[in-house]
């Protein structure tokens, strides 16, 4: 049966390989069903709630991945995304979290849509490089930034907006010793690295008294806080219309660039450069978001990760099946994530940070027209506190540049339209 399902041999592969490959996959992930609980809480939404709607999404994901498509990616609710959803569009733009998962699941039917009617390639393919890269890095250095205020290294100030927190503090310690845990065990190639750096700092917090003893194991927790708590009253909004948009670009780079990323190191890539069943990938990411909203939580994409999996010989959907197998799974330890501290997780948004900010180095810096757009992408995430704004600057400020500097017809018909509407954005909306 899986032979016939996932055509095992055809690739070069036995179960045994693709089990381990999938729980590979899983150790480098499974630091997201920790994370994604702790930053949506900030919304107001239940804790606990989120931790069953991370948990299934990502099963959910990574079945139809592996069933339909297979294809040895994983998928989770997405870094970066997350903390869009929460610092940006709920305590940013003071939207209700019931709003903003309405967003969400716009957001994933809209991509459903474009990967229908095979319009995806069009815009993928048009917008440039410069931007996409620039968006990617910005989304990194916001979760850095995500991060130090959640560590208590940065803290507001009213005089210089912000400035060094107490950095003897037991959080600030603890953040920094799971941050260059973290960096040493991925250097020396351990799986999980994440992972265990998250679990380690906790054990210190409970030896210090910062985190108290919840247990490890229990019958997973109640989702009706968040399942179908979807509220559109607000969704034709001008500023919710940007957010909606700026959900499904993110994502759409995030898992185009994964796709290509993953099949390309699995040798899945036909001669003629083309990855087959893209489309159907594409439509497990998308199905995937809108379900993920409707269970309460935010865009469900492709894992980076994946490519840990693929190393160690994934090659078919049965690795996504039993990472979804092992998410299933990690509902019954729902009082291990709870005890979880913030700045538990910091290290792990710096490590995924560096990760989406090595892009830059493929920026031609020597043209400057290319190069300050994507300067602006970066600062405006930020320092505007918004995923959002920095996108719609990104786009604004790469069409302007380009007219001016005599480069117009190096801009593609999409990016005009783009930077038109996040224009008369700002002008309507103030």
């Amino acid at each position: 049966m899986l032979e016939r399902l996932f055509k095992l041999s055809e690739y070069g592969t036995n179960v045994r390989t693709e089990i381990i490959a999938g729980l590979t996959t899983f150790l480098t992930m499974a630091y997201i069903i920790f994370v994604n609980p702790a930053i949506l809480a900030d919304t107001g939404m239940d804790r606990d709630a989120v931790f069953v709607a991370t948990c299934l999404a990502a099963a959910i994901g990574c079945f139809i991945m592996g069933f339909v498509a297979n294809y040895p990616i994983a998928q989770a609710p997405g870094m970066g995304l997350n903390a869009f959803f929460t610092y940006s569009v709920v305590l940013g733009m003071g939207y209700t979290w019931q709003v903003a998962l309405a967003a969400v699941f716009c957001s994933g039917i809209l991509f459903v849509l474009l990967s229908v009617f095979r319009i995806r390639e069009w815009i993928i393919n048009s917008i440039p490089l410069a931007l996409r890269t620039g968006i990617s890095a910005g989304i990194g250095l916001f979760l850095a930034f995500v991060a130090l205020k959640n560590a208590g290294i940065v803290v507001d100030n009213p005089a210089t907006l912000l400035s060094l927190g107490h950095v003897n503090s037991h959080q600030v310690v603890l953040a920094a010793i799971g941050f260059f845990l973290t960096i040493a065990l991925v250097h020396r190639g351990i799986k999980g690295a994440v992972l265990f750096a998250i679990l380690g700092v906790t054990v210190l917090g409970l030896i210090f008294g910062d985190v108290k003893w919840g247990g490890v194991m229990s019958t997973p927790p109640s989702l009706a806080p968040t399942f179908m708590q979807l509220d559109f009253s607000g969704i034709f909004e001008v500023g919710m219309i940007s957010v909606v948009f700026a959900f499904l670009f993110v994502d759409l780079f995030d898992t185009a660039g994964t796709l290509v990323g993953v099949a390309t190191k699995a040798n899945l890539v036909t001669e003629d450069g083309k990855i087959p069943r893209l489309n159907k990938a594409l439509l497990a990411d998308s199905t995937a978001t809108s379900v993920g909203a409707l269970l309460g939580t935010s865009n469900t994409t492709s894992f980076v990760e994946s490519t840990a999996g693929v190393a160690v010989g994934g090659r078919t959907g049965l690795t996504a099946v039993v990472v979804g197998i092992l998410f299933i799974l990690a509902l019954f330890f729902s009082p291990l994530a709870g005890m979880i501290p913030p700045y538990a997780t910091a290290g792990a948004l710096l490590y995924v940070a560096i990760l989406m900010m090595s892009g830059l180095v493929g920026i031609d810096w020597r043209d400057i027209t290319e190069a300050a757009p994507v300067v602006v992408t970066c600062l405006m995430m930020p320092f505007s506190f918004s995923i959002a704004e920095g996108i719609s600057f990104g786009f604004i400020t790469y069409a302007a540049i380009k007219a001016l500097s005599g480069k117009g017809r190096d801009v593609s018909l999409s990016v005009w339209v783009m930077s038109a509407i996040f224009l008369l954005k700002y002008i309507f909306a103030g």
